[in-house]
């Protein structure tokens, strides 16, 4: 990876992606020296037009960005680094500088996930837990049973309601066994590729 840093007075416009939900986090400046920096500590450093220093992203907050990818622009003068975000990216507080009204499974399951961790009285996600996995299970076997007789009946909005219940205890039993929607992610993506090999090689015994 080899950026053109003879070009926008030597600053490179960085954007920030948060490798689970593609949520665009904000956008900063890398000079040669924040780039080699964020390359050798995978985390994200950052050029201050303002101060004119390097400046690690969290450095005062904790709120680090933990680099999973760099990928440059066709000019070789942009780049997206896809990150894991340790806390909110903006100085305001939200997760992000752009919108915080964002929403994806990954949501949900880091909602679970900090319900989990940081239990409050009332909470129907603690309730399920500290039941444990028969509750958990009974739970996600009688959504699904519902979500067929939703479709069956051909009732489009009892189908969308009891779906959405679904997937949110299938999140509570994923999590409670340990399993990430990363993994499921990472399980989909390489069967996916499977399947492009096998439709390639299709075509080649057509031929």
């Amino acid at each position: 990876m080899n950026p053109d840093f003879s070009k926008n007075n030597g600053l490179l416009s960085v954007i920030l992606q948060d490798t689970n939900t593609k949520q665009v986090l904000m956008n900063g400046f890398m000079n040669e020296e924040a780039f080699e920096k964020t390359k050798t500590d995978k985390v994200v450093w950052f050029y201050s037009r303002s101060k004119e220093r390097l400046w690690k992203k969290g450095e005062s907050s904790g709120n680090v960005q933990e680099v999973v990818s760099m990928k440059l622009d066709c000019d070789k003068d942009a780049l997206l680094i896809e990150v894991v975000p340790h806390g909110p990216t903006c100085h305001t507080g939200t997760r992000s500088c752009f919108s915080d009204d964002y929403f994806s499974l990954q949501t949900l399951e880091r909602t679970v996930q900090e319900k989990i961790k940081n239990p409050e009285e009332g909470s129907y996600t603690k309730y399920l837990t500290d039941k444990g996995a028969d509750k958990i299970l009974k739970k996600c076997g009688e959504e699904m049973t519902e979500v067929v007789i939703a479709a069956k009946n051909k009732e489009k909005k009892e189908l969308v309601d009891e779906t959405s219940d679904l997937f949110y205890h299938l999140l509570v039993m994923l999590n409670n066994e340990g399993v990430s929607l990363k993994d499921v992610e990472n399980k989909l993506e390489e069967r996916h590729g499977e399947k492009q090999e096998y439709s390639i090689r299709d075509d080649i015994q057509k031929w």
